[in-house]
C-alpha cells in the first residue's frame, strides 16, 4: 500500500444479541446480552484490537415494540442506556471511538451537551453523538405526550437543538482553566463564552459546566435520509449513517449530500458517509448461505410481520394476506425514508409481505451481503472507490460470532488490498475518522460585559 492510498472507516454497530431479529436464538449467541455488561466489554475490546474507528450504539427511549406476541419472542426489549454504557466502556478501552444515539425529541440540549462533553473528557476525546429525532410513537407516551411531534417539526427542533449543543460545547476555550495555585487564578474569564440562546424551541443561557472537549468537540453523527433528514445532515453532520439497498442508491445519496453541503458552505471531505452493511461471512459461498439460512429458519412469522410493520412506520399489515403483495401504504409520521426504501424494494423485486419481512429480518433495510471474504471486500471496495461511501457501519448478524467472522475473515482481505488500517495513527475519534479538530470560534469578543459571568 502506498502512503497516499485512501482507506475507509469502519464502525462496529453493537445491538444486543446481534442485528438479525432471530440472532438471539443462534446456539452460540449471548442471549442475555441486553443486560450483560461483560458481553459489551468483550465486543468493544475485540473491535478495538481490530482497529475499528468506533463502536456505535443505537437507542430508543422505550420498548421498541408494543405488539406483545412479537415482544415475547424477540431480544429487543431490554438494553442499556447508551451513554451510561459507553462511559463504562471508556474505562476498559483506550483508543476506539464511542458513539451513542440520543434523541432531540425527548431531551434538553444542556443535558445532552453536558453528558457528551463528560464522556469526551472521560475517554480522552473519543465520543460521538448520533443525533436523531426519534420516530416511534410509543416513545412519546413516556414523555408526557399522546403522540410524536410531526415530522417537519421534529427536524426543525433538531436543527435548533444541534445549534444549542454545539454552542454550549464552545463555552470554554482550550486553555481556559489555568489552575495556577500560586496566583490563585483557577480560570481565565476572558476565555469564557456565554451562549445566551433564545430561539423558537429553546432558551439556554449557559455556559456549560464541563471543560472543552479534548478533540475540540464530540463528533456529530446523523442518520436521517428523508429530504428533511438529508438537509439536517448537510447542515450539521460530520458522519452520516444511512441505509441503502443498491450501489446506485448509495452513489445518488452521496451526490445529493455533496450538493447540499455546498449550499451550507461545507466541503464534501468534511463529512464521512458510512452506510450500514449486514455481512454473513463464510469461507465458501455455500458456507455463508448455510449460516444465513440457519438464522432465517429461526424467524417466527409473528416476529417477522411485527418487525416489518414497525420498520414501515407502525403500519398495521394484519388485514393483508402474508403471501400477497405489499399494499399501498399510508404516509407515516415515522421514518419516511425507510418506508420508501422498503416499498421500492418490494415493487422492484415483486416481493410478498412474507418475503419482504424475511429480507429485512437481518439488515432492516440496510445492504445485506452473504458471501466469502473476497466477495464482501469486493463490494466494500467498489462502494468506496466509486464514491458511494467513505466507510461502513458493520452490522454483525449475531454476537459474538458474527463480529468474530468479520474480523477474522474479512479484515485480513481488506488489509491485503490496503483499504483498512493496521494500527491507529491517532487517539481521538476525529483522528481515526480523518476529521479536523474544530478551533474555537472565539465569539466572546462580541459578547457584552453584562452577558459575561463573573469569576
Amino acid at each position: 500500500m502506498s502512503s497516499s492510498q485512501r482507506q475507509f472507516s469502519l464502525g462496529a454497530f453493537l445491538m444486543q444479541t446481534g442485528h438479525h431479529i432471530a440472532g438471539w436464538r443462534h446456539p452460540d449467541a449471548q442471549a442475555d446480552a441486553g443486560s450483560n455488561f461483560r458481553h459489551y466489554v468483550a465486543l468493544a475490546r475485540k473491535a478495538e484490537a481490530a482497529k475499528f474507528d468506533a463502536v456505535f450504539l443505537a437507542d430508543a427511549v422505550g420498548v421498541r415494540s408494543t405488539h406483545l406476541p412479537s415482544l415475547a419472542r424477540t431480544a429487543r426489549s431490554d438494553h442499556f442506556e447508551p451513554l451510561t454504557l459507553l462511559a463504562a466502556l471508556a474505562a476498559v478501552t483506550e483508543r476506539i471511538g464511542l458513539i451513542a444515539t440520543v434523541s432531540t425529541s425527548f431531551n434538553e440540549p444542556f443535558n445532552v451537551a453536558r453528558k457528551f462533553a463528560s464522556l469526551d473528557q472521560i475517554s480522552g476525546g473519543r465520543s460521538g453523538w448520533n443525533l436523531v429525532t426519534s420516530s416511534g410513537g410509543a416513545e412519546a407516551l413516556n414523555f408526557n405526550r399522546e403522540s410524536h411531534f410531526a415530522h417537519a417539526l421534529r427536524y426543525e427542533r433538531a436543527a435548533e437543538f444541534h445549534d444549542v449543543v454545539t454552542g454550549l460545547w464552545d463555552s470554554w476555550e482550550e486553555d481556559s482553566f489555568v489552575r495556577d495555585k500560586q496566583s490563585g487564578i483557577y480560570l481565565d474569564t476572558e476565555k469564557l463564552h456565554v451562549l445566551g440562546h433564545k430561539g423558537t424551541h429553546f432558551q439556554v443561557h449557559g455556559p456549560l459546566n464541563v471543560n472543552r472537549s479534548p478533540q475540540g468537540r464530540p463528533v456529530v453523527v446523523q442518520a436521517g435520509a428523508s429530504d428533511a433528514g438529508k438537509e439536517l445532515a448537510a447542515r450539521t453532520a460530520e458522519v452520516i449513517f444511512v441505509a441503502h439497498q443498491t450501489f446506485e442508491e448509495a452513489k445518488a445519496f452521496a451526490a445529493d449530500i455533496g450538493g447540499r453541503l455546498a449550499r451550507h458552505g461545507r466541503r464534501r471531505d468534511e463529512v464521512k458517509i458510512m452506510p450500514g452493511i449486514f455481512p454473513v461471512v463464510g469461507r465458501t459461498q455455500s458456507e455463508a448461505e448455510e449460516k444465513f439460512e440457519q438464522l432465517q429458519s429461526l424467524v417466527d412469522p409473528v416476529v417477522g410481520l411485527a418487525l416489518l410493520s414497525t420498520v414501515l412506520g407502525d403500519i398495521d399489515l394484519s388485514g393483508h394476506p402474508v403471501d400477497g403483495p405489499v399494499p399501498e401504504l399510508p404516509e407515516t409520521n415515522g421514518p419516511k425514508s425507510r418506508q420508501q426504501l422498503l416499498v421500492d424494494l418490494a415493487r422492484r423485486e415483486g416481493l410478498t409481505i412474507r418475503q419482504l419481512y424475511l429480507r429485512i429480518a437481518g439488515a432492516r433495510g440496510h445492504q445485506q451481503v452473504v458471501g466469502t471474504p473476497q466477495q464482501i471486500a469486493d463490494q466494500l471496495q467498489q462502494w468506496f472507490e466509486e464514491g458511494a461511501a467513505d466507510g461502513f457501519n458493520i452490522m454483525a448478524p449475531w454476537f459474538p460470532g458474527g463480529l468474530d467472522d468479520f474480523i477474522e475473515l474479512v479484515l485480513p482481505e481488506l488489509r491485503r488490498r490496503g483499504l483498512f488500517r493496521n494500527e491507529y495513527s491517532g487517539h481521538t475519534l476525529r483522528e481515526h475518522l480523518g476529521l479536523r479538530k474544530p478551533g474555537h470560534p472565539k465569539s466572546a469578543s462580541t459578547i457584552k460585559d453584562e452577558d459575561r459571568l463573573a469569576a
